[in-house]
């Protein structure tokens, strides 16, 4: 029941970001743990027995993409993702290139944070003017000149990085080193979907709401059955 209820609040935050470009789903696994051995009367009788445990990791498969048509919206083809920067100063991840150029002329996320390039937060030349257009290598163009390059990092263990809010993810491992990703391309005008789907964990939802259910049932099953032998053995007659 503890496993199906975690399971729930892991369906509940995919239904609630499955409108963030670039979202990573979460999934449940569920294996059993050797917990001892149960003495028997007889050594030759002992029992092993095990405990159930229920575990969530980020699904790291790509979600589709789809035409936006905006010049600034980015999205990753393949593995990766952008570095942005917090206000803060810290370094945090994405796969959501819902990009747009602020008041400052700084390329930032919806979040507002800014888009970090090779050269480090790209910068956008308000006065200058003209169409802003993004190749499929990530370079930057305002008409004729290149305001920066966008930078797309991948790591030898993505499954390490802590999930946050927003579809952001940041690296508090010191196992996580970042590697380079040549088969990846960017496409501008376009954004990655969720890799989830709400009718697929509405689906998920109404399962694990029956094994609740049906766990729960089992336990006042027992219950009643338990009263009933104290009961019937605890009357002298």
């Amino acid at each position: 029941m503890s496993a199906n209820a975690r399971w729930q609040e892991v369906i509940s935050e995919n239904l609630a970001s499955a409108s963030i470009p670039g979202f990573k789903k979460q999934d449940m696994t569920f294996d059993a743990v050797q917990s001892g051995v149960m003495s028997q009367a007889s050594p030759d009788d002992r029992v092993q027995y095990s405990m159930p445990r229920a575990s969530s990791s980020t699904n790291f498969s790509q979600g589709s993409l789809r035409a936006t048509g905006v010049n600034t919206d980015v999205a990753i083809d393949g593995k990766g993702f952008f570095e942005v920067q917090t206000p803060s100063g810290s370094s945090v991840y994405t796969r959501d290139g819902e990009f747009h150029v602020n008041a400052s002329g700084q390329l930032v996320t919806k979040q507002g944070y800014a888009v970090v390039g090779e050269g480090g937060p790209i910068q956008i030349d308000s006065k200058a003017g003209g169409p802003i257009s993004i190749s499929a290598t990530g370079e930057i163009s305002q008409g004729a000149d290149v305001r920066g390059k966008l930078k797309v990092l991948d790591f030898n263990k993505p499954e390490l990085l802590t999930q946050m809010s927003g579809g952001l993810f940041a690296n508090n491992s010191p196992g996580i080193q970042p590697v380079e990703v040549p088969t990846t391309s960017l496409r501008a005008g376009f954004l990655e979907s969720a890799n989830t789907s709400a009718v697929s964990e509405m689906s998920s939802l109404i399962g694990v709401m029956r094994s609740f259910e049906a766990n729960q049932k089992i336990m006042q099953v027992h219950s009643e059955r338990m009263a009933k032998t104290i009961s019937e053995l605890g009357n002298p007659n």
